[in-house]
């Protein structure tokens, strides 16, 4: 059995700092890429950034691009979200994610952003 678990949330002031983590138990599984998505109380799931194993690329929702920096290691099945000059509208809780056969979620960390 997988699991990702996430850490890192918490509570911050806006124009703060935060860096979440996201690791993977359990048995050994390939992925080919790891996101972070977020979700704010009465909304969607919405992408917020990705990297790919093969060659390193990141992407980044709009909302995020400047301030949000992904990275990961791909031998551990890990990846990590540093996130600076946060606003309160990034409050949400945010899910990692594993692209892969199959694909697997984390159980999620709360991000509060106070204004």
């Amino acid at each position: 059995q997988v699991q990702l678990v996430e850490s890192g949330g918490g509570l911050v002031q806006a124009g703060g700092s935060l860096r979440l983590s996201c690791a993977a138990s359990g048995r050994t599984f390939s992925s080919y890429a790891m996101a972070w998505f977020r979700q704010a109380p009465g909304k969607e799931r919405d992408f917020v950034a990705r990297v790919s194993w093969r060659g390193g690329g990141t992407y980044y929702a709009d909302s995020v691009k400047g301030r949000f920096t992904i990275s990961g290691d791909s031998a551990k099945n890990a990846v990590y979200l540093q996130m600076n000059s946060l606003k309160p509208e990034d409050t949400a809780v945010y899910y990692c994610y594993s692209w892969g056969t199959p694909n697997y979620w984390g159980q999620g960390t709360q991000v509060t952003v106070s204004s």
